[in-house]
């Protein structure tokens, strides 16, 4: 798959993923947002390490899978996307109706044109970890939406 293919005469612009099996694939046509990283407990422990997302709207998202999607609900109305084939971490989303759905930034296929510009809950970054103070950093949520987080 080709992951940022652009048309300079139109303005179209594709980006692809999937995860590492290949039972899930995406596409979409929609400018996705820069990375953000969130560092908070629950993304740690799912992803890892920290999540860094990007997104778009979910309707603006195609997705392919071969049965595979599964979503974890760790709390009310808070969903991560995995396959349950190879185990990657695809997708976070909430039911909060904004229409928002973030996207694992690893499983943007290459070159994805993309960059970070924040990282939020970095009050629970884990020790190991050193933060990347060229962004911007918050400590926690503070009110964020989906599509910043």
């Amino acid at each position: 798959m080709v992951a940022l293919s652009s048309d300079p005469e139109d303005g179209h612009v594709e980006s692809t993923g999937g995860c590492a099996c290949g039972a899930i694939s995406y596409r979409t046509e929609a400018t996705l947002r820069s990375v953000a990283n969130c560092h908070c407990e629950r993304c740690r422990r799912i992803t890892g390490h920290f999540m860094a997302a990007t997104g778009c709207e979910e309707a603006e998202l195609d997705v392919t899978d071969d049965g595979a999607l599964r979503w974890y609900e760790p709390s009310p109305g808070v969903f991560y996307g995995f396959c349950s084939t190879c185990g990657s971490t695809l997708f976070w989303k909430t039911d909060d109706g904004d229409g928002w759905i973030s996207i694992t930034a690893g499983t943007v296929d290459q070159p994805s044109g993309l960059t970070t510009s924040a990282a939020w809950w970095t009050a629970e970054a884990a020790d190991y970890h050193s933060l990347d103070r060229s962004i911007l950093n918050h400590e926690y949520e503070s009110g964020a939406s989906g599509s910043e987080v």
